[in-house]
């Protein structure tokens, strides 16, 4: 089972998540995620557990606990959603839809 832990303490590294839920069976992997620019850890990490039954239960028994001076969340992990590459609009920016409304010089009125 895939968990998604957050609300991690910045100085939580990937052998700390391993501890954790080695309680609850065998870790396969145990990972923080990392800012590329900064090096610092981004607050969350993944950890997958091989028993779904002790994986449910350290979901059930750490989300809401307090680990390292910080309430944290513990979840199952969702696939992650792909990304597509064309820009797309985020706001703002240059508009090409042309006149939307407002004077039409064009136009007769």
């Amino acid at each position: 089972m895939n968990i998604y832990i957050s609300n991690l303490s910045y100085s939580v590294d990937d052998a700390d998540l391993n501890t954790l839920f080695a309680d609850y069976g065998e870790v396969v992997s145990a990972k923080v995620i990392m800012d590329r620019e900064s090096g610092r850890s981004r607050g969350f990490g993944f950890v997958e557990l091989a028993d779904d039954t002790m994986g449910q239960k350290a979901i059930d028994e750490l989300n809401g606990a307090e680990y390292d001076g910080k309430v944290i969340n513990v979840n199952v992990a969702r696939p992650r959603e792909e990304r597509s590459n064309g820009g797309g609009n985020r706001g703002g920016g240059f508009n090409r839809g042309g006149n939307r409304g407002g004077y039409n010089s064009n136009r007769r009125y």
